[in-house]
């Protein structure tokens, strides 16, 4: 896979930009609506064949450079132990931890055969060029939900549970990172080349909170599993001066982060994904090429880039703005970086 430029982006090889999108394989499709219409979402997550065939459709659909494994963040708690479902309103668990007792309820994942089948399947499919990624949602992403009970807005739960019973706390964060740690190499046995950590509600903490709650977690991953990898950390701006920290090889950024700007390049020394804003998704395609033009010039000053938005696809974008994307970033050559700030 040489010739792979996502793989070329973690040495700085690239001589083009990579792009992919978070949730390109999803409901803007057509041809996902087309599957969603005969299948629930479990059924497609548990379905080989129909998890390989939603995650191959952007690649002949957008030409983009890496495909993403179908599944979700929750896919691992399913298998611990938690019955979880996904509604229209999103995901629902059923048997949500209330107390420190409920601890003793769960256990390591005991079946997830039917991920590496999948990426089995998917990679004999795949163009040798495009590199498959794997991910996991961050231990305290994965948390939140099941405390919560499913989506939360407050995450009151969450926050009586970390400073009420701290031991409970840090026992659940500890078993979700070895079964983390464990499921992301079961997908590297089976065939990733990419892992993306997944932490979408780190960022409703403060950094002390972050230091102590996430951080000692998210690295241990990050050490454990050798393979290029990412982490995206959604609104965290203000935790940017310990993502150096994570042992990450890039950071994934949402759009509260300036890419290309100095405190950016003299906080984080990391590679940088990310971010155009979804919003602009929704612009007509004079003001959303600039919008891409004037990112990638601000890309030029980090060593090392890849495309992507702030976060995942809306599903009533139109395909035909992603593909011009594609378009743009793929004729967008690597120039040479400014030179770096010195701490």
């Amino acid at each position: 896979m040489s010739d792979a430029i996502l793989l070329q982006a973690f040495q700085g090889t690239n001589k083009k930009i990579p792009v992919w999108f978070m949730r390109q394989a999803g409901r803007y499709l057509p041809q996902y609506r087309a599957i969603k219409e005969q299948h629930s979402l479990n059924e497609m997550f548990a379905t080989p064949e129909l998890a390989t065939k939603v995650t191959l459709l952007p690649i002949e659909a957008l030409g983009v450079d890496a495909a993403i494994l179908f599944a979700d963040i929750l896919s691992l708690p399913s298998q611990m132990g938690f019955t979880i479902t996904f509604e229209k309103e999103g995901p629902v668990i059923k048997n949500p931890i209330n107390r420190a007792s409920d601890l003793s309820k769960i256990h390591n994942f005991d079946d997830l055969d039917y991920v590496a089948k999948t990426i089995q399947l998917i990679n004999h499919d795949l163009p040798e060029h495009i590199p498959l990624i794997g991910f996991a949602g961050s231990p305290f992403t994965v948390l939140t939900y099941l405390v919560e009970g499913g989506s939360a807005k407050q995450f009151t739960k969450t926050f009586d549970f970390a400073k009420t019973d701290s031991k409970a706390f840090h026992k659940l964060m500890s078993l979700l990172t070895e079964n983390t740690i464990n499921y992301l190499k079961l997908q590297q046995k089976a065939g990733i080349k990419v892992f993306q950590l997944f932490d979408t509600w780190g960022g409703i903490l403060s950094e002390k909170e972050y230091e102590q709650w996430v951080l000692p977690y998210v690295r241990t991953i990050f050490q454990s599993v050798h393979l290029p990898s990412i982490y995206y950390l959604r609104n965290g701006s203000h935790l940017l001066s310990l993502m150096d920290e994570t042992g990450a090889a890039f950071l994934s950024v949402c759009e509260k982060v300036e890419i290309g700007s100095p405190e950016l390049r003299k906080t984080v020394h990391l590679g940088i994904q990310g971010n155009l804003h979804n919003e602009l998704l929704y612009e007509d395609e004079e003001r959303l090429q600039l919008a891409v033009t004037d990112l990638l010039t601000r890309a030029h000053n980090h060593e090392k880039y890849i495309f992507n938005l702030s976060h995942g696809v809306f599903p009533d974008v139109d395909a035909g703005k992603l593909r011009s994307i594609v378009q743009l970033v793929h004729n967008s050559l690597r120039k040479p970086q400014v030179a770096p700030f010195v701490k």
